[in-house]
């Protein structure tokens, strides 16, 4: 009885470590995309500078889901723009 506790709690603590590891991992891939698309809108000539500041400001303010909403909006359709003209 005692060793049937034992082992079930080893699994629990395994499974814990296991979810903690993936949390500090899908966060960390989600702040480089963050990174990513914050550095790719500062480089990026649009046609007007507030343009610019807009995004950033969408970016930062909104996080993760600024930069997914940018990632769509601008950089996909940039992609898209860029094939149909070679």
């Amino acid at each position: 009885m005692n060793s049937d506790l034992v082992a079930l709690t080893r699994g629990f603590l395994g499974f814990l470590i296991f979810m903690m590891l993936l949390v500090v991992v899908i966060s960390a891939l989600l702040f480089a995309f963050w990174i990513w698309m914050i550095i790719d809108c500062a480089k990026r000539n649009f046609r007007k500078d507030t343009e610019k500041i807009v995004w950033i400001l969408v970016i930062v303010l909104l996080s993760v889901l600024g930069a997914a909403i940018y990632y769509f909006a601008v950089k996909i359709n940039d992609k898209k723009g860029k094939k149909k003209r070679q």
